[in-house]
């Protein structure tokens, strides 16, 4: 099963990357991941379940610890393509 996980972090700060935001990362670029893609305003991974889960964890834990109030994500199962699972 493969997984794509979008997140971000908060609180934004427009005037610099918050330590919170390099926290998650570093957590990413330091997981075992088939593609990731990190942007000011959104993040996204995707790999096997396992590394997608455990980036999960590493995100979380590390962000918040950096000072993150607030992290919202999304994971879906994808398709060996990218395409959503169940997708036309």
């Amino acid at each position: 099963m493969r997984l794509r996980v979008e997140f971000t972090t908060e609180p934004f700060d427009l005037d610099r990357v918050p330590p919170h935001a390099e926290a998650a990362r570093d957590a990413l670029q330091g997981a075992a991941l088939d593609a990731v893609d990190v942007g000011p305003f959104g993040n996204t991974a995707e790999g096997a379940r396992a590394a997608v889960l455990d980036a999960v964890r590493q995100v979380l834990s590390a962000s918040l610890e950096a000072g993150a109030t607030r992290v919202s994500l999304q994971v879906s199962v994808v398709g060996e393509d990218g395409s959503a699972e169940g997708a036309p």
